[in-house]
Parts: structure tokens; sequence; C-alpha cells
């Protein structure tokens, strides 16, 4: 049985570095669990050559990454909103609604500092890992749950 994938939007400050990152991470690593897409509080209109590299370098594809501002009908269709702007969700995302999907996390900003993009990715693709399995186990108890009620007739 199949389960719905989550959209995940990852954001950043200029969807350069870290964003993009963990949109091919999640893309490759966690496809099953995760319908990524990246984008910025205040996009540099490019993705960071080192984030190129430092993908490439770890077996990932880079083609079709891009440097974007949120858009609100991606606000508005994901169901979890990853916050790595190290901004407070309440003030980064104050011209969106539902806050309540935002997670923040701590994850450092490596532009301008080639020898910090490998612990950055490394920190992201923990954190993209971590986010799929409990997204599994959460896909899983809402199955389990509506199975659990049910008189075994297939409605």
């Amino acid at each position: 049985m199949k389960t719905k994938r989550a959209k995940v939007l990852f954001v950043c400050i200029g969807n350069s570095c870290r964003s993009p990152m963990a949109e091919a991470i999640a893309w490759k690593d966690a496809s099953e669990e995760i319908e990524a897409s990246s984008a910025g509080l205040a996009p540099l209109g490019f993705v960071a050559e080192m984030t190129k590299q430092t993908l490439l370098k770890n077996g990932y594809a880079v083609a079709g990454l891009a440097s974007k501002p949120i858009a609100l009908a991606e606000w508005e269709s994901a169901d979890v909103v990853i916050n790595m702007s190290g901004r407070p969700s309440e003030f980064a995302f104050r011209a969106f609604r539902g806050h309540a999907k935002v997670e923040d996390w701590e994850i450092e900003d490596p532009y301008g500092d080639a020898a910090k993009y490998q612990g950055t990715y490394e920190s992201i693709q923990r954190r993209v890992a971590e986010l799929a399995q409990r997204l599994r186990k959460e896909s899983a108890t809402r199955r389990d749950g509506k199975h659990a009620g049910s008189s075994g007739v297939p409605s």
C-alpha cells in the first residue's frame, strides 16, 4: 500500500546553500516519504557553486535546483515547512498563515566558507533521515488507526 508523501518546503535565507541541499537530499534519500521543494526568505537567485560541488561529491543530483522566493501556493500546500534561516518562525514567516506547520532546524550557514559545506551537508542529511523516519511512523500510525476500528469489511 503506497502512502501519501508529505510535501516539505525547506527554507533558508538565500535559498543558495542549506535549503537546496535539503531538497536534493530529500529527493534522493527520502522520496517515498517526502515531496521536497525549497525557497528563500531573500533568495540570491543562484545556488552556490560550493553547494553544487558538495552535493555532487556526495552522490546527489543538482539538476533542477534553483534559488527562488517562497510562493504562496507552495506555502499553503506544504504539510511541513523546515525553517533553516536561523530566524524565529513568527518573524520569518509573518506574511504567511499556518506557523504551526513550521519546524525550526538550527543548521549552520556555510555560505562563503568552503570548509563548512561538508559539515552542513552531514547535518542536513541526518536531519532529513530523522524527518523521513518520523513521517513513516506517523503514516503507519494513521494507517493502523484507520484499520483498528474497522469491521474488516472493505468499504
